[in-house]
C-alpha cells in the first residue's frame, strides 16, 4: 500500500514538473513580455551599476539596438564590473527594449 502511494506521488510530481517546464519553454520565460516590470527589474538588477537616473555607464546617444544587444549578450568593459548577459537569465528582446525605454525615461 505504501509503495502504491509513493508511486502515485512520484507520478504526480513528475507530471507537475513536466507541465511547468512545458509552460516555461512555450513562453520563453517565467514572466511574459506583457507582465514584464521594467522599473522593478531596473531597480533590482541595474541600479547598482547604472545609478538612480541611468546616469552611469549608459550613453543615451547610442541607438536602442546597441543597448538591447548589451543587455542580452553582455559587454566586457575595460575594468569590472562587466555588463552581464541577461538573455541567458531569461530576459527577452522585448523586455530588453522595455528596459532601454525605461532607462531613457528616468534620465529626464
Amino acid at each position: 500500500m505504501i509503495n502504491k502511494i509513493k508511486v502515485a506521488t512520484l507520478a504526480a510530481l513528475v507530471t507537475v514538473i513536466f507541465i511547468t517546464a512545458s509552460l516555461l519553454s512555450a513562453s520563453g520565460s517565467a514572466a511574459s513580455d506583457d507582465q514584464f516590470d521594467a522599473a522593478g527589474t531596473y531597480k533590482a538588477k541595474c541600479v547598482a551599476c547604472h545609478g538612480q537616473k541611468s546616469e552611469k555607464k549608459f550613453d543615451p546617444a547610442k541607438a536602442d539596438a546597441v543597448h538591447v544587444e548589451a543587455i542580452l549578450k553582455g559587454r566586457k568593459l575595460e575594468k569590472p564590473p562587466h555588463m552581464p548577459a541577461y538573455e541567458e537569465k531569461g530576459i527577452t528582446e522585448d523586455q530588453a527594449k522595455a528596459l532601454v525605454t525605461y532607462m531613457r525615461s528616468i534620465m529626464q
